[in-house]
């Protein structure tokens, strides 16, 4: 009952940036931790970043620390992650997610899911 649509994706080149969007509806979006996490063709899904209810707290993987950001506006109902210094290994699809319990950076804490917005990162 938690509607989410990612938007931002695209092909960039090694070094570029970009800032995914995650419009949320049907439930009060403030109640929820929200995550981002993403699937390469042939992986397993993983984890990229996770943000609190207040946005007070925010964690990341190793491999984005410095690079990306979560944050989110709870007056427009919407998380974003931005992605900076992109490296080719970045290529994915990027899932953002809704949590009722604590922004861990797991993928099956995450009750909510939107479609996923493709990330290309050209060498």
């Amino acid at each position: 009952q938690v509607q989410l649509v990612e938007s931002g994706g695209g092909l960039v080149q090694a070094g570029g940036s970009l800032r995914l969007s995650c419009a949320a509806s049907g439930r009060t979006f403030s109640s929820y931790s929200m995550g981002w996490f993403r699937q390469a063709p042939g992986k397993e899904r993983e984890s990229v970043a996770a943000i609190s209810w207040t946005g007070g707290s925010a964690y990341y993987a190793e491999s984005v620390k410095g690079r990306f950001t979560i944050s989110r506006d709870n007056a427009k109902n919407t998380v974003y992650l931005q992605m900076n210094s992109l490296k080719p290994e970045d290529t994915a699809v990027y899932y953002c997610a809704a949590n009722r319990g604590p922004p861990v950076l797991v993928s099956r804490s995450y009750d909510y899911w939107g479609q996923g917005t493709q990330v290309t990162v050209s060498s």
